[in-house]
């Protein structure tokens, strides 16, 4: 090779290299960049998986308690959708703002906690800490992306199909653009970040929760098999264990985050999305709450905060009422977190078998074309 080629094939590599800030360095972590792109395949797939689960627990706690419960139990209400709404436009209701908020919302997750988590394993803070640290960073940062989609998937998983004759939600939107652009046309920007609070209140403790729990059963696990690869279904188990826990824990505050985020605007002498969403479209609107409630029936309730809501759910429901819907939560966070990190895990692993071949990250094929062309 002569010296300039050597030179073009060094410039070319320097080029196209992917930093990775200098976290790499501890043989205990697999490289940085790995984990971002593992988690984000882990973390969309588990939340498109499971998100006809989510849909049951959506309407199971969002149904209006004003008038008779159609919704029991997560088994009724799953038949019960499928039967007469259909899984496209019933049960994944609101998937298209679910994944274009899972996307980079666990991008951008895993790289904050993984960041978080080396640096202060580094200072020798000791493990849980940083763990939980890192989870809670991870999400507030996440939540940029992942809070305005939450509030159309929940209100589009609430209402299901548009013209929807089966259940009134108070909402009718045609689409995710359509209702993006019917909510901040009368409610304003500000309304994809309803619930925000509760949002955080319920998603920085599970994660912080969720990612704890799972390196430490994960840390057994290894001690158990002498350091070796994990099983998939030791991954399926640690990681359902991990997201069960935190799931079942943080019931109320998801409770009142769904709440929050689905119940109708409260504005003097104006109209909210929810009710012009429907004669907006140009279309035949379903009947609303508005529409559909005797005057002497008891109106919706309307809450004004997480505490107050709490509070008002405990005084009328009991304990129950603060843990409405816990069972199809449970079981959707622990199915939801075992699928993510048993991708996580098997991504991380295919991984590092292509960089023993020199074919990840993409910086390395990228720098080997170059390389190539050079000698053309």
């Amino acid at each position: 090779m002569h010296e300039s080629d050597a030179s073009s094939s060094e410039a070319g590599r320097k080029q196209f290299k992917i930093f990775s800030i200098g976290l790499d360095a501890n043989p205990n972590f697999p490289p940085y960049f790995d984990t971002i792109v593992a988690g984000a395949m882990g973390g969309a797939s588990g939340d498109f998986i499971m998100h006809s689960v989510d849909t049951v627990k959506t309407r199971v706690q969002g149904q209006p308690h004003h008038r008779p419960l159609k919704y029991h139990n997560m088994i009724q209400a799953y038949r019960l959708i499928w039967k007469e709404e259909g899984a496209a436009r019933g049960l994944y209701a609101g998937i298209t703002p679910a994944m274009l908020g899972s996307i980079p919302a666990t991008a951008l997750y895993f790289s904050i906690y993984e960041f978080t988590k080396r640096m202060l394993t580094g200072y020798n803070v000791p493990e849980v800490v940083s763990h939980l640290t890192a989870g809670s960073l991870g999400d507030l940062f996440a939540s940029i992306f992942y809070v305005p989609s939450e509030v159309l998937k929940t209100r589009l998983q609430l209402q299901g199909r548009y013209n929807n004759p089966h259940f009134i939600s108070g909402y009718n939107y045609r689409g995710t653009w359509h209702a993006t652009k019917v909510i901040i046309k009368y409610d304003g920007f500000g309304a994809l970040f309803h619930g925000f609070t509760a949002t955080i209140l319920r998603d920085v403790p599970y994660s912080a929760l969720q990612f704890a729990c799972y390196e430490q059963f994960k840390k057994f696990a290894k001690v158990q098999y002498n350091g070796e690869q994990l099983p998939i279904g030791i991954d399926l188990l640690t990681g359902s264990m991990a997201g069960g826990i935190a799931g079942a824990v943080t019931t109320p505050l998801d409770l009142m985050k769904t709440l929050l985020q689905t119940q109708q605007s409260k504005k003097k002498g104006g109209s909210s999305s929810s009710s012009t969403s429907s004669t907006s479209s140009g279309s035949n609107p379903v009947p609303t709450t508005a529409s559909t409630t005797n005057p002497t029936q008891v109106a919706p309730k309307h809450y004004s905060g997480i505490l107050e809501g709490m509070i008002w759910n405990y005084k009328n429901h009991g304990l129950g009422g603060l843990f409405r819907g816990v069972g199809p939560r449970v079981f959707w966070t622990s199915l939801q977190s075992a699928v993510m990190f048993v991708i996580y895990e098997q991504v991380l692993h295919v991984e590092e078998a292509l960089r023993k071949r020199g074919e990840w990250p993409p910086s390395e094929v990228a720098s080997k074309l170059v390389s190539n062309n050079t000698h053309l």
